[in-house]
């Protein structure tokens, strides 16, 4: 039977969320770097879904999904969260399909900036991004460390934290902070993490002035995680790394990327170390990668 290429429907996504596992458990074990996924709520696919399902699309053969690609637009970006074919199906043309479509949605959204992070290891995806016209820009680091070891290496200062709620001053607080790190608002992402129960976020002040925001999850996970200028990142990382550690979570984590020199350094001297490498990807370069990091790499 021929390969059926067609919008994604609300119910199949947690079966898509196991494909896309086993195929970066089989990308990151071929390189070395074991195991690294396991199966979560497809909760942002189905929150994003929701808001523009123009974004989702499986292929499908004899009634199993072999492939799905994953996009979301805000402002003029275009983000392309996820792109994974069955490990059975790789090299038979079905990533570049979706990845059409997935381009032609943000040609009906607009999009003046189209981006993507995928494993710097992933050589075969990235010469296909290239040839759509997606070049790498900046490299991105996944960190972790051991909590307690994390924690005994931070400096004990901390700014000012606020818990971040879905009023008007903090959703427009945020966006000016995305304009200004990203070049564009992000409200509708924001106002998702603000309802995930396993999330928290804060606004972080330096005195009378808001500095950045961050989030953390019950994992110790850090991200995202933006600054207003490039002063205020030692800070407020260090600030967010505390946040992160006071959780309960054994292991503390962040995407970091390479311009964000602030940050990695205090990443590797409280015993952070790289767990893999990641690039980001864009049509055009954007942003200022100092003072923004990454949720994950289907966030961003």
């Amino acid at each position: 039977m021929p390969i059926v290429y067609r919008p994604a429907r609300a119910e199949e996504l947690p079966a898509t969320q196991a494909l896309i596992v086993r195929s970066i458990n089989d990308l990151t074990e071929r390189h070395g770097f074991g195991p690294m996924a396991s199966v979560r709520a497809p909760d942002f696919q189905l929150f994003s879904w929701k808001d523009d399902p123009a974004g989702l699309w499986t292929a499908e053969q004899d009634g199993a999904i072999v492939g799905s690609a994953f996009s979301w637009v805000c402002g003029d970006l275009w983000f392309l969260a996820e792109l994974f074919i069955s490990p059975a199906r790789q090299g038979q043309g079905i990533g570049n399909e979706l990845l059409k479509r997935a381009l032609d949605h943000a040609a009906r959204a607009g999009a003046a900036h189209k981006a993507l992070i995928t494993f710097t290891f992933n050589r075969v995806s990235q010469a296909l991004y290239i040839r759509h016209g997606l070049f790498p820009r900046t490299p991105i680091y996944m960190f972790g460390g051991a909590r307690d070891s994390v924690i005994a290496r931070l400096p004990a200062d901390r700014l000012r934290c606020e818990r971040i709620a879905a009023t008007a001053a903090h959703l427009e607080r945020l966006a000016r902070m995305d304009a200004s790190a990203l070049g564009v608002s992000r409200e509708k992402n924001h106002r998702f993490l603000i309802g995930d129960a396993a999330t928290k976020g804060f606004l972080l002040h330096a005195g009378a002035d808001c500095v950045g925001y961050a989030y953390v999850n019950s994992g110790g996970h850090v991200g995202p995680f933006a600054v207003a200028r490039p002063d205020a990142c030692g800070a407020a990382f260090a600030t967010t790394l505390h946040l992160a550690g006071e959780g309960g979570a054994t292991q503390i984590s962040a995407f970091i990327p390479g311009a964000s020199e602030t940050a990695l350094k205090i990443a590797v001297d409280c015993g952070m170390r790289i767990a893999f490498p990641m690039v980001l990807m864009s049509s055009h370069p954007f942003g200022d990668w100092s003072r923004y990091l990454p949720r994950n790499p289907g966030f961003m």
